[in-house]
């Protein structure tokens, strides 16, 4: 069912189902747009509006390319939902590391390690 909706909607269509990122590059000095998975950083701008009217027709010729080269499709990012869970497997000595941390700071490991990873 999934193959035939692809055939019967157009690229424009289907290339709403990826988010399309726009991120300001300090290297760069400007903002870069990618769609991943679907493409990478691919176009750049003085704004992010800039950006955007770039990467959409982008990301709908790359549908366009994929299908007519019998590519499927990767799956769509826009909307997707989280969990808020996952796990992550370290080197034992980390997960010991990470845990005494935790501990002299009165945490939990989960509490230590969403802290780290809020500020990434």
């Amino acid at each position: 069912m999934k193959a035939l909706a692809q055939k019967t909607e157009t690229p424009a269509t289907l290339a709403r189902r990826y988010l399309k990122l726009v991120e300001w590059s300090d290297e760069d000095g400007c903002f870069v747009g990618s769609a991943p998975p679907m493409i990478g950083p691919c176009c750049h701008g003085r704004t992010e509006a800039e950006v955007m009217a770039q990467l959409t027709p982008i990301v709908e010729e790359w549908v366009e390319i994929m299908l007519g080269e019998g590519h499927p499709l990767p799956a769509g990012t826009a909307g997707k939902k989280y969990s808020g869970q996952f796990v992550v497997r370290i080197a034992p000595e980390l997960h010991k590391k990470a845990s005494l941390k935790a501990l002299a700071r009165g945490e939990s490991l989960n509490q230590f390690v969403a802290s780290a990873l809020a500020e990434v």
